[in-house]
């Protein structure tokens, strides 16, 4: 596909996207955020409880620069629709999600935008006060951020490269399908995962298909499984990764 079709084709694949992160809101309440795979693969269930704790007993709510130094920071190298970044700050972290996709990365910075604005939503507004946006390979933004000595450490990475393309083509949503027409599998999943796991970051999570292979072929410490997807983590010891 030429240069010009190409971006046609994502200009009419991202004109279907609809800049809304209301309809998660039944799955970032505690009770369902607690059985989110990611949640538990992340060992997050009792930060997520807090969060949920907090959030009812307080009718102020801190600054975001005062409450995110306290708060665990995750690191999503392949932000994607942004659905599991939401998850992550539901549950109590700090997020900073990657997309290098212009296209896709426009949708996500309108997403946030409307979070922010929702006075009518203010779980969600607070979860987006939690999230920030980086446009670019998300290599090269681990490699600048983490390459010093004494430069923060993120707590979890989460990768999701592109699953390869499903042959039966019904069995995918259409959230699905338009990504695929934006973006493609990942080319260098070594690079990748060893980038993550140079980084220093306590936890990586790896979100496979459910009977895919591991990533670069790295066995992970443990696994969660679902019927679809399987989230391979992958957790620093004092021997490193």
């Amino acid at each position: 596909m030429g240069r010009k079709k190409e971006n046609a084709a994502g200009a009419e694949a991202g004109a279907q996207f609809q800049h809304d992160w209301r309809r998660m809101l039944p799955r970032l309440r505690y009770h369902n955020l607690s059985h989110e795979m990611l949640v538990k693969a992340a060992k997050a269930t009792k930060l997520a409880a807090g969060e949920a704790l907090r959030a009812d007993k307080c009718c102020e709510t801190p600054s975001p620069e005062t409450e995110n130094c306290a708060r665990p920071w995750a690191f999503d190298c392949t932000a994607g629709m942004g659905e599991d970044s939401l998850i992550l700050a539901a549950a109590g972290f700090r997020v900073t999600f990657c997309e290098y996709n212009p296209v896709v990365a426009e949708h996500l910075r309108e997403c946030l935008k409307n979070a922010l604005n929702d006075d009518e939503n203010p779980q969600l507004k607070a979860i987006a006060s939690r999230m920030e946006l980086m446009e670019g390979d998300s290599v090269e933004i681990m490699k600048r951020l983490f390459s010093e000595a004494d430069a923060p450490r993120p707590d979890l990475i989460l990768l999701d490269p592109m699953f390869p393309e499903r042959k039966k083509s019904s069995l995918v949503k259409k959230k699905l399908q338009l990504i695929q027409q934006l973006e493609k599998p990942c080319a260098d999943e070594e690079t990748l995962l060893k980038t993550a796991m140079a980084s220093g970051a306590g936890r990586i999570i790896v979100k496979r298909p459910v009977k895919g292979p591991y990533l670069a072929g790295v066995k992970p410490g443990y696994s969660i499984s679902g019927k679809v997807i399987r989230y391979d983590c992958i957790v620093k010891t004092d021997n490193g990764q």
